[in-house]
């Protein structure tokens, strides 16, 4: 029988969770022609909120479930059923607008389905790369696949723009999402072929497995999702549904909390709730997700209103952050499998508050302070990213070496979802401090300047050194949470736990 190569099964998976990756980010430049074409307009452009929150709560919802149910059939099995939901979904979003029924709630629709399929082929690839590899190699595959999905987060706007101006005469947006259904065929097909040609790893059984619960805990954070990410950021740091939907998500992860308890054989297993470690890597992920969403928030919003760039220019400005993230990954995975999981994944941490204390120094000519030939500002966003890729695999290796083979998928999804859940927390608070601080410093202005266009550009300088002073502080708050993170993983993260010692 032909022996198929680990990297293949693994470049398969990782193919798969790049295009689901870039789908997350290509509505950040296709947006405004995708809500055009559902007939609603710039004035109501609050209403297309469902459109980023139906894909990222799909994306929670699934992940506990498919991690789940993957332990139990084969990572292959449900890869695949993952991509068709995936490819539905993109039908489904490729079509609004063409028919009076496919309004906005048919593109919402749409995303929801997008975001089920694609949330979980991110804990069912890394599964896959922890099934596939052990030792120093498995770190290394852990960080590949991160580096991937972060990739997409890079990529995908600039995917998106241009391919739609490339096709213009073939649906122009609607072709993004077209091209995903033989591109996902391709990465399912190819898997499920590959995988009935190699030796497949000892599966949870399928009875012991908690669907209720994996419901449960995957529909209250999607509730939760729908509580707390803003819906009009200029006023309120929640969604106008934060009582009705966050009520909602307490009783039902209080149902989750019930059963976990009182399960025989709970979703989580206890045991691994009792590691200090598991709880250590969760904490540390929920910190770094919210350090995350300071950068991918602050960043292009202080490049327009204090350093005065237009929207290419403050994306330009945030790729140097971006791309470091991928490249940290890899990096990650590489020192991890030589120097230890805890070392590389504090050292990485500490890198990017180094980064953010930097930050959180700018003054308004940042942009023009040099050292060398590079911008001060380049290293320091470079310097963050790449330190909060650093400590992907890392985390995620230590979570795997304290669970058996057989529930790789649902630890792979917990570790995702406590960095999901840190950036969707992060940036409710982060909109609420944000609001709170600029009006606060910025007070009452009193103008006394002779004539009107000087008080107007009297204005705008006290509105731009408002919201400097605001950056500076949200900065120095999220140093201070890699500083907390680097703690963390330094009381929890066993260093003894060497890569070679992973089942």
């Amino acid at each position: 029988m032909l022996r198929v190569s680990r990297p293949v099964l693994l470049g398969l998976a990782g193919a798969g969770l790049f295009i689901a990756a870039l789908d997350a980010y290509v509505v950040v430049t296709l947006l405004p022609s995708m809500i055009a074409d559902v007939g609603l307009t710039i004035d109501r452009f609050e209403q297309a909120t469902p459109i980023v929150t139906g894909f990222l709560g799909g994306y929670v919802v699934a992940m506990p479930l498919l991690g789940a149910y993957s332990d139990a059939r084969g990572r292959a099995p449900v890869y695949a059923a993952c991509m068709l939901v995936f490819a539905a979904g993109s039908v489904i979003t490729a079509t609004s607008g063409l028919w009076s029924f496919a309004g906005l709630p048919w593109l919402v629709a749409g995303r929801v389905l997008q975001g089920l399929g694609g949330g979980g082929l991110v804990p069912l690839s890394l599964a896959l790369a922890a099934d596939l590899y052990q030792g120093e190699a498995r770190t290394l595959a852990l960080g590949s696949v991160a580096a991937l999905q972060e990739a997409g987060s890079v990529f995908g706007p600039l995917y998106g723009a241009s391919l739609a101006a490339l096709a213009a005469s073939a649906g122009g947006w609607r072709f993004v999402f077209w091209l995903n259904l033989p591109l996902a065929a391709i990465c399912a097909a190819g898997l499920v072929v590959a995988t009935r040609r190699a030796t497949q790893p000892s599966r949870r059984a399928y009875s012991s497995i908690d669907w209720v619960s994996a419901s449960l805990l995957g529909l209250g954070l999607g509730l939760l999702v729908v509580a707390l990410y803003p819906d009009d950021p200029d006023h309120r740091a929640t969604s106008s549904l934060l009582l009705p939907a966050g009520f909602a998500s307490l009783v039902v992860l209080a149902l989750y909390g019930w059963r976990q308890v009182h399960r025989l054989e709970p979703l989580v297993p206890r045991e691994l709730l009792r590691s200090r470690g598991f709880i250590g890597a969760g904490v540390a992920n929920v910190l770094i997700g919210a350090a995350l969403m300071v950068a991918l928030v602050d960043v292009p919003v202080l490049g327009r209103l204090v350093f005065n760039l237009d929207q290419l220019g403050s994306g330009l400005l945030l790729s140097h952050f971006l791309v470091g993230i991928p490249v940290g990954a890899v990096l990650g995975g590489w020192l991890a499998g030589r120097f230890g999981g805890r070392l590389v994944a504090v050292g990485g941490i500490l890198l990017s508050g180094a980064g953010f204390l930097q930050m959180s120094t700018w003054p308004a000519n940042e942009l023009a302070l040099h050292v060398g030939f590079v911008r001060q500002a380049d290293v320091a966003l470079a310097a963050c990213g790449l330190g909060l890729g650093v400590v992907i695999a890392p985390l995620t290796a230590a979570v795997l070496a304290l669970t058996r083979d057989q529930s790789h998928g649902l630890a792979s999804s917990l570790v995702v979802l406590a960095r999901t859940m840190g950036m969707l927390v992060g940036l409710s608070v982060l909109t609420a401090f944000g609001l709170y601080r600029f009006h606060q410093i910025l007070g009452t202005p009193v103008l006394t300047d002779p004539n009107l266009r000087a008080r107007v550009d009297h204005l705008a300088r006290l509105v731009a050194a408002a919201f400097l002073q605001e950056y500076r502080e949200i900065f120095t708050i999220a140093a201070a949470m890699c500083a907390l993170a680097a703690l963390v993983m330094i009381a929890t993260i066993d260093q003894r736990l060497r890569p070679t010692a992973i089942r």
